[in-house]
């Protein structure tokens, strides 16, 4: 099945980090945010979302963005590269994929406020599930600019990872 048939079976859109994704589910309780916020009435997350979240040759790239709430990955299809920035800089980089024997990730991690990216690592496509706690909502979530970048991880990695940055955080080439 083509990434373009698998993205129409899961009636997948395009997603604002690069790729696909469709919500595939709302917890309808709701916990109280246990992060802080900017909005004082702001008090309240469902308890959790999932979706559906697919890379292809054409979308290739989950650009940089980090998320107040804890997001758990479930790997279904393909093979990708994730790389996880802490705030105190240490960098993580790993495989996603169905080869477990070779150390590929099925299953993994991300905690609230690591920044994240991902890219399709040589396969077609990367289909992936995420289930966020307390659920996601864009007023949580943020894009890594090229200033925060530098700051984290130095110049020269910067400069080497600035495809990973949304189009508009990115350093111009000038």
């Amino acid at each position: 099945m083509s990434s373009h048939a698998l993205a129409d079976a899961l009636q997948l859109s395009p997603h604002p980090e690069g790729g696909f994704f469709r919500r595939t589910h709302e917890n309808p309780l709701t916990v109280p945010v246990p992060f802080p916020t900017s909005d004082p009435t702001d008090k309240t997350r469902l308890a959790s979302t999932s979706i559906h979240y697919l890379l292809t040759k054409d979308s290739p790239i989950g650009h940089f963005h980090r998320n107040k709430s804890l997001t758990y990955h479930f790997h279904h299809r393909g093979r990708g590269r994730y790389r996880l920035i802490h705030e105190d800089g240490r960098v993580e980089e790993y495989i996603v994929g169905g080869d477990i024997w070779a150390g590929e990730k099925l299953m993994w991690v991300v905690e609230g406020g690591v920044w994240k990216s991902s890219a399709v690592e040589g396969a077609e496509e990367l289909l992936i599930s995420e289930v966020v706690v307390p659920g996601f909502e864009f007023k949580d979530h943020e894009f890594m600019r090229f200033e925060i970048l530098k700051e984290l991880v130095g110049d020269e990695k910067a400069r080497e990872w600035n495809e990973f940055l949304k189009a508009e955080n990115r350093q111009s080439s000038k």
